[in-house]
């Protein structure tokens, strides 16, 4: 019996079957003509599209060669998770909390993508960070305090990132926080089903607990603390205030009272408020968050009776004592339609949550306008009236004679955000309620005030995190009279040579000044290195993808909701991985730009010229060496460079 030929293109080829490479010319040509060029292998670190693609600039590479044991821990005894902890909060501090919920662009970057399927990094991050809070792992050490004193205004991801690099860098902070409790949107813009509060509070903690950083909750900027007190009493201010108000729906009858934003339906579900009586809710949207809302909807269901909470949540418990409140409700299923002007397909919504919802009970519907709420003579919405549509770049085109209207208790409408700049903050408007900053993240026409997260533009909470990492570098470097005028090309955490070498014990020695012809046997030069990560990302076509074999991705478990038992299921769904699935998808990891210790190049160099470092010199990017008295530049050690870190260039 003949099996069916596979559907999926297991691994890269170079050949196809019958080719000879004696034939081919070009490698012919390579081989025996290069060492014209005088050219011996150079050692290029450059940035892998993962990490470009990361908006908090994770060194994901990095911590995919712990994982794989390739990189190993510097301190005797140190378990990897740990190690890779520690790289992890360079770059961001909440790797359990992204781990989570980010969409991870980093995947959809991977290179492996041209070989077989991404490497699981989420799932990688995830473990990490689980790991982390499980052994109570704390933050590493900070600076002493240098003495300037630093406003952190807001309480989310983007405030809290900066208040920990701030304080990395010996500065004071005082955040201020409008909420009661710190977290934004990662607390009041997602359901804790995906992000579990103790988790959340554990990952927080570690940097609340720093000493040098103070929290002021309770307290709204612009109404309790002027702007003018924050320029008398701080060196500078690092705005992180979000895009907490939703846009309205753009159609007539958006006022009515039961038409509300998605962004007031998650704070006050995450507040504790049960929300409605409504037994039929319309989301429109798309994206995550009306995902979120809508699938929240289902949970909560339809309740007889609105009361607030009336008692503090014990800390770990938020999900099920806020979120459920099933001793004071009486709740029925509640039907949740979620709307797309784009088609489903083309939902901005991650394809895993779309699916999640429509097994949850949520109809989702594509290609679909909102033309006008409907309300009754006590200007109630009663339905919304759509038409279907089709998609002009991104202006819907109503298609005449399709309209109708979906009856409904409720409206929400989750289609952007902004910041709230009102009350005291009218000055730092750039006339679209948002902030406007330069090229560092210093907000227009205010010289010490800086600016990142929502509140500059609605994105994710891991673009936030950057912002917060970045802008902590930028104001860093304004305190000490120093700031640039632009930041790198590639504005990620990218591999340190220098700096892995020093934790090796393995630093250069000081340059005598002497003049020299060539350094490859000098101890002061890092020999035949070059770091183009600020400006370069490799790309896929630079690596040789044939010595990689097709290994099938570890993707994470979930827990499944079926439509009938969703209501009041607020466990979280998300399984994360074994350390043996972590193991694995580092192994996965093809360390784009960086040399992952595979020998190709000392087997197949026909000279004997490259060859190991010696094992008490080895460090990582310093594995192998060249004799360039045996090179003659034939470039097969960078044709079989499976990760594209060896390039062809004047080598002595």
């Amino acid at each position: 019996m003949n099996e069916p030929a596979p559907t999926k293109n297991l691994s890269y080829r170079r050949f196809k079957d019958g080719e000879t490479i004696w034939n081919w010319p070009d490698l012919t040509k390579k081989i025996f003509q290069q060492d014209h060029s005088y050219k011996c292998p150079t050692y290029i670190a450059r940035t892998p599209p993962c990490q470009s693609s990361c908006p908090s600039g994770h060194n994901i590479r990095g911590w995919l060669a712990i994982a794989r044991g390739m990189d190993k821990p510097p301190v005797e005894g140190m378990p990897w998770q740990e190690y890779a902890f520690l790289t992890m909060v360079e770059a961001n501090p909440f790797p359990a909390a992204m781990g989570r919920v980010c969409p991870a662009p980093c995947e959809d970057g991977c290179n492996r993508n041209e070989v077989d399927d991404f490497v699981g990094i989420n799932g990688v991050e995830q473990y990490v960070g689980d790991w982390a809070i499980q052994n109570k792992l704390s933050l590493p050490a900070p600076e002493a305090l240098s003495g300037k004193r630093i406003a952190v205004i807001g309480g989310g991801p983007g405030g809290l990132s900066a208040a920990w690099f701030l304080r990395r860098k010996g500065h004071s902070v005082t955040i201020f926080e409008a909420h009661d409790q710190l977290g934004g949107m990662m607390r009041y813009g997602i359901p804790g089903y995906r992000t579990p509060r103790d988790m959340l509070d554990a990952e927080i903690g570690r940097i609340t607990s720093l000493d040098g950083v103070t929290v002021r909750t309770g307290t709204r900027v612009g109404k309790d603390v002027s702007v003018a007190d924050l320029d008398r009493d701080y060196d500078a201010v690092f705005w992180a205030i979000g895009a907490q108000k939703g846009r309205p729906l753009p159609v007539p009858g958006n006022d009515a009272e039961n038409c509300v934003t998605g962004v007031e339906f998650l704070e006050m579900f995450n507040l504790g408020w049960a929300l409605s009586t409504a037994k039929r809710i319309v989301v429109v949207g798309g994206g995550d968050t009306s995902i979120d809302v809508a699938s929240v909807a289902r949970r909560l269901g339809h309740i007889t009776q609105t009361h607030r909470h009336d008692t503090a949540a014990e800390a770990g418990l938020l999900g099920h004592t806020a979120h459920d409140v099933a001793s004071a409700l009486t709740r029925d299923g509640v039907s949740a339609v979620l709307t797309s002007l784009f088609p489903i397909e083309q939902m901005t919504a991650a394809e895993r949550e779309r699916e999640d919802a429509r097994r949850e009970g949520v109809d989702l519907r594509g290609g679909v306008m909102p033309l006008e709420v409907i309300k009754n003579g006590e200007g109630v919405a009663t339905g919304l009236k759509m038409c279907q549509c089709t998609m002009k770049g991104m202006v819907p085109q109503p298609i005449d004679g399709t309209e109708f209207t979906i009856e409904c208790d409720m409206i929400i409408s989750a289609i952007g955000q902004m910041a709230d700049l009102a009350e005291g903050l009218e000055s730092l408007g750039n006339g679209r309620s948002a902030i406007a900053i330069d090229s560092v993240y210093r907000v227009r026409g205010k010289d010490k005030h800086f600016a990142g997260g929502d509140a500059v533009r609605p994105h994710l909470l891991t673009t936030a995190i950057g912002h917060g990492r970045i802008a902590a570098e930028t104001i860093d470097h304004f305190l000490g009279g120093e700031l640039e005028e632009k930041r790198p090309k590639v504005d990620v955490h990218w591999f340190n040579l220098l700096e892995e070498l020093h934790q090796r014990h393995l630093d250069p020695t000081p340059y005598d000044h002497t003049q020299s012809r060539g350094t490859s046997s000098a101890k002061y030069a890092v020999h035949n290195f070059e770091d183009r990560g600020a400006n370069q990302i490799i790309p896929h076509k630079d690596l040789f993808k044939g010595h990689f074999k097709y290994v099938a991705r570890s993707a994470r478990d979930e827990r499944h909701v079926d439509a009938e038992h969703v209501l009041g299921d607020f466990a979280e769904r998300i399984v994360g991985f074994s350390e043996a699935q972590a193991r694995k998808e580092g192994e996965r990891c093809m360390s784009c730009g960086m040399c992952f210790e595979c020998d190709n190049c000392i087997i197949f160099c026909p000279q004997t010229a490259v060859s190991r470092v010696p094992k008490k010199d080895r460090a990582v990017g310093r594995y192998v060496q060249t004799d360039y008295g045996k090179c003659v530049g034939c470039h097969i050690c960078a044709d079989v460079c499976p990760t594209g870190y060896i390039q062809m260039g004047l080598g002595e």
